[in-house]
């Protein structure tokens, strides 16, 4: 089964509207719960009537700082990011960001709890906030901890200064990336049951275990009090990676009133209480003597954060291993806004160092007159250059040549603005794509059930990636039956322990273990005397045993060959654009993505993943931009008329290559993982297209109209 191109096995529960997402759980007795949110960006609430709000139609209660449970360590007991995090749980008054919960009302309905959620009255001791990243520049500050727990801040090989000065040609450019906001087709939203001190939550999450936990810490609770159930999420791109306020709301709120809450996040509530990727401001200097060799790279990296936590955007892991330069050194440095703190975003760091490293990079190539994949390949690092590991395996260069000779990137000629059809410049650009392969501790049972099926479960996730069918592809695989006789189930906190689904690591980590359950429940199949693959002899050794299931557990686990390989993904993104000279107006008409991620476990599935990827790259590039009010730091364009996402119409042509590459090191199935590789690399891809085409160098995302038409380099 593995390596089949097999159609998503809940599909049809999702065209059918059959597949239960968190709000749709049928939960009897079900009050709803909405947020009230600040309307200044920092501060405190000097007075608050609630007496208008709690007389409505159909309130059952209003919760605020003055009548909110306190809670172990004022809420904060979880506290331990990326899974925990800093959060808003009424236990002050203070006003932080624009958009902060300050209270939270639960009535009969949901449009009773809105209508009353408007008739809160609040007062504020408004103080002035700092919203705008360049102008707090200056306060821009180390980060001291190591990234995502694994990397320093700061890194240095070699003499960067004396590399500059050796290099007869530099490129030093500031380039920068905007404020970003998940939107997920479906919201955050939560329903929270109690039964006695048992605690249910049928909450949209990436990681049931890690609510689980979190939420049990928070509020004072055991682990084996909280349950966690997530069986569909409907898009998450790192956003439902971590336990938000409205979470643990919800559970005080069910509490509170004595019934279950849910509570759904509107479109413009995912703006700030549940994270975004933060703004960047990336300065690179990056040297090379004539013949294109490197001699250093200096990449500066200020991230934003907010005023209560510490989050870094990682944008220079990408620059410390990807070029075989002998003087790196890179830096992360915060700026505190008062603004919602930031979190993961598809291609979190990469996405956004790629676009200022390859930028960079094609500047540096424009320079010296290389073409910029030959500089590329110059410079290819054959081991790791940071850690002088091998790599576990690398297929970079097949990337590069297949990927340009799908496009045809030898029809390129190499002056800006020497392409045309008819009014149109045409461009063509690259960059090189690359996102680390991670593997963490998991866990899977195998039980053959007495009418001869399977069933696999292990507590992981579905927000659209193929993990049921993928799963289930391993599971069959191993067991040596069909695939309809197998049952995979995710999703509850009650299954094997998993970790996040983030990271490109669900295959990773969790395919070993289903893979090793599966094999330790085929064995004790055949040592019952039965084979697997035949139904009815495996229904026999069931009833011998009066009807009790044969099951197996398996735990999988990362082991020396971290310490040993330098386990990356890699990939090269192709863009066409045409430019309208008079007008501005950018198109995008084709991308050629040629990717080596180890193992394909299914193509179908695979290639969905790489286009969502590449499409949320364009976006990147082109459209993505959350806008604040300087005076406020109220998020201007909260809703999807403003806040600008691809539609078909903006997409074209989308062709991917995926080379099937033997890994023998990275973990037992030879994975690496998908769902971020496709997006890192494409703006940087587009960017260097348009220039291709118009000779207007764009340094800051989004690139639009504007920049086009001011006619030369910014």
């Amino acid at each position: 089964m593995i390596g089949a191109a097999i159609d998503r096995l809940d599909g049809r529960q999702k065209v059918t509207g059959r597949a239960t997402y968190s709000a749709e759980w049928p939960i009897e007795r079900l009050s709803y719960g909405v947020i009230v949110q600040s309307a200044i960006a920092k501060g405190t609430i000097a007075a608050m009537d609630v007496s208008a709000a709690e007389q409505a139609p159909g309130v059952l209660a209003v919760i605020t700082a003055g009548n909110a449970p306190k809670l172990p360590q004022g809420g904060q007991a979880g506290v331990n990011p990326p899974a925990g995090r800093a959060l808003t749980l009424l236990q002050d008054t203070r006003v932080r960001y624009n958009g902060e919960p300050i209270a939270v009302v639960i009535a009969e309905s949901f449009e009773q709890a809105t209508h009353a959620a408007s008739l809160l009255r609040v007062n504020y001791h408004e103080e002035q906030p700092a919203v705008d990243i360049m102008q707090a520049l200056p306060t821009a500050e180390p980060y001291t901890k190591k990234i995502l727990g694994q990397f320093e801040p700061f890194s240095r090989r070699g003499d960067v200064d004396a590399g500059l000065r050796d290099a007869a040609v530099v490129v030093e450019a500031t380039y920068t990336t905007p404020l970003e906001t998940h939107n997920a087709m479906e919201p955050h939203s939560t329903i929270a049951v109690w039964e006695r001190d048992q605690l249910t939550l049928y909450d949209a999450t990436q990681y049931v275990y890690g609510v689980k936990r979190f939420v049990a810490k928070t509020l004072g609770l055991r682990d084996d009090q909280v349950r966690v159930v997530s069986k569909f999420t409907g898009g998450a791109f790192g956003s439902k990676g971590s336990a938000w306020s409205h979470v643990v709301l919800a559970a005080m709120a069910a509490r509170h009133v004595g019934r279950p809450v849910k509570i759904v996040l509107s479109r413009r509530q995912m703006f700030g209480p549940v994270g975004g990727r933060p703004y960047t401001v990336q300065r690179l200097r990056v040297g090379a003597r004539h013949d294109g060799t490197l001699t250093a790279i200096d990449q500066d990296v200020v991230s934003s954060t907010s005023t209560f936590e510490d989050w870094v955007e990682s944008s220079t892991l990408q620059t410390r291993m990807l070029y075989a330069a002998p003087n790196v050194a890179t830096a992360q440095r915060l700026v505190r806004l008062n603004l919602g703190t930031p979190t993961f975003n598809r291609g979190p760091g990469e996405s956004s160092g790629t676009f200022g490293l390859e930028s960079a990079i094609d500047e540096l190539a424009w320079r010296l007159g290389v073409d910029p994949i030959e500089l590329r390949l110059r410079n290819y690092a054959s081991v790791d250059p940071e850690t002088g590991l091998p790599w576990s395996s690398k297929s970079l260069r097949e990337c590069y040549e297949r990927g340009a000779e799908r496009f045809e990137w030898s029809r390129r000629t190499p002056a800006p603005r020497s392409m045309r059809d008819g009014d149109h410049l045409i461009g063509l650009g690259m960059a090189t794509a690359t996102y680390p392969a991670k593997r963490m501790p998991a866990s899977a049972a195998a039980t053959l059930t007495a009418d001869g099926a399977i069933l696999v479960e292990a507590a992981t996730h579905e927000f659209g990636t193929g993990t049921y069918t993928v799963m289930t592809q391993i599971a069959a695989d191993a067991l040596g039956v069909p695939i309809d006789r197998v049952r995979f189930e995710l999703g509850d906190s009650n299954l094997p322990d998993n970790p996040i689904s983030a990271g490109s690591m669900t295959v990773s980590s969790t395919g070993p273990a289903v893979h090793a359950a599966a094999v330790a429940l085929r064995e004790r199949i055949r040592q019952a005397g039965a084979d697997p693959s035949d139904v009815e002899s495996c229904r026999r050794i069931i009833a011998a045993a009066a009807g009790a299931p044969l099951s197996a557990t398996a735990a999988a686990a990362p082991g020396a060959e971290k310490a040993r390989y330098s386990m990356h993904a890699f990939g090269a993104v192709f863009a066409e654009v045409r430019v309208d000279p008079e007008l501005g107006e950018l198109r995008v008409a084709r991308v050629v993505g040629a990717y080596a991620a180890g193992r394909i476990l299914n193509p179908k599935t695979a290639r969905s993943q790489m286009i969502g990827g590449i499409i949320y790259g364009l976006s990147m590039a082109l459209f993505e931009h959350t806008a604040i009010d300087p005076r406020n730091g109220r998020y201007l364009n909260a809703d999807l008329s403003e806040y600008l996402v691809p539609v078909n119409a903006d997409v074209g042509d989308i062709d991917v290559l995926l080379l099937d590459e033997t890994d023998e090191h990275v973990n037992p199935l030879g994975v690496k993982g998908l769902g971020e590789i496709g997006t890192t690399g494409v703006a940087a891809a587009v960017a260097n297209a348009v220039y291709h085409a118009s000779g207007v160098r764009v340094r800051d995302l989004p690139i639009t109209i504007d920049q086009l038409l001011a006619g030369s380099d910014r």
